[in-house]
């Protein structure tokens, strides 16, 4: 078995080739070869924490694994960070468990590659004014992410927290482009043309008539029950494109607006596998504002990983362990 560390991780998987295979990952599920298991989520009763378990399997790699971890907010006081979760690949073959990799980096950069590759096929291509909604340590995936696909020089910004945004500011900074933290998140998106929330919010930030024609939203933080960034009469309101159905009308972005009438299955116009498959045009006009719904699934997680584990031979990174 083969067992890579977090450093071994980052040093593996950049942001470029996390969208490449994320993106083949979406295509997959859209051509019914990938499957997202339903996911196991739970409040621990212990040290305040949630713990969740992803599981699944796309046969045209062919691949199988899953990722267990969850949220510890009592980390920050041991020096370790509050999101910790590992990834297990098992031999689709044979069913033993052939590799284990951590996956705190990764899950940043997987969730950075599924937003860009929303942003590559539903904003308009010369969207240049980059909106952050929440500046926590996934703002960084996401702005790093979308400098791939996007011709982005101004990055606009809000968070409650002032040392937030000014950390995140340096990191802006350091990519030379143009920072503007903004008071309020109304008037860090009024000037956007891709917004992206991730945040731990249980409330709207982002309200209905606040954004210009044209723009796309990426929502990425609701992944459980009672999370929300949007509120429901945009969502409705928008062209809704999701990562998986099921999950978005149940612990995503959509929960809210599906919850209180506002939108039913239907309303969803793809997923984002069918428009990275070409089975989907996805934006249909330069005034449509577009939602992406993502709520993040297992067969991310396992495709940077799989990567990782497949790049390390040659590079002489891991430890095999007998098993």
């Amino acid at each position: 078995m083969l067992i890579l560390s977090e450093q071994d991780a980052r040093a593996l998987v950049g942001v470029e080739d996390a969208i490449t295979v994320v993106g083949e990952t979406f295509a997959a599920m859209a051509r019914g070869a990938g499957r997202n298991y339903p996911v196991v989520r739970e409040v621990l009763g212990y040290q305040n924490a949630v713990f969740g378990v992803k599981t699944g399997a796309d046969t045209s790699r062919p691949l199988l694994g899953l990722k267990a971890g969850g949220y510890w907010p009592n980390n920050a006081t041991r020096g370790l960070t509050n999101h910790q979760s590992a990834t297990v690949l098992f031999d689709p073959e044979t069913g033993r468990a052939m590799a284990v990799v951590s996956a705190n980096y990764l899950t940043g950069v997987r969730t950075g590659a599924a937003s860009a590759i929303a942003t590559r096929h539903l904003s308009r291509p010369d969207s240049s004014v980059l909106a952050l909604i929440g500046t926590g340590v996934q703002a960084v995936y996401q702005l790093r992410a979308t400098l791939a696909v996007r011709p982005i020089r101004r990055v606009r910004a809000w968070d409650p927290s002032p040392e937030n945004l000014q950390a995140f500011g340096r990191a802006v900074a350091e990519l030379g482009l143009d920072y503007e933290p903004q008071p309020s998140a109304r008037e860090a998106v009024a000037e956007a043309d891709v917004v992206i929330t991730v945040t731990p919010s249980q409330r709207a930030l982002v309200e209905h008539g606040w954004l210009r024609p044209g723009t796309h939203v990426s929502a990425m933080g609701a992944d459980t029950k009672g999370k929300q960034e949007l509120d429901p009469a945009l969502v409705a309101a928008a062209s809704i494109f999701v990562d998986e159905p099921a999950q978005a009308l149940s612990i995503g972005e959509c929960q809210h607006a599906f919850a209180a009438g506002l939108i039913t299955g239907e309303s969803i116009r793809a997923t984002l596998g069918e428009v990275v498959a070409g089975m989907h045009p996805g934006r249909q006009s330069e005034e449509e504002i577009t939602v992406f719904d993502g709520t993040g699934v297992s067969l991310q997680d396992l495709a940077v990983a799989e990567l990782a584990v497949r790049l390390a031979p040659a590079r002489g990174m891991g430890v095999t362990v007998a098993y």
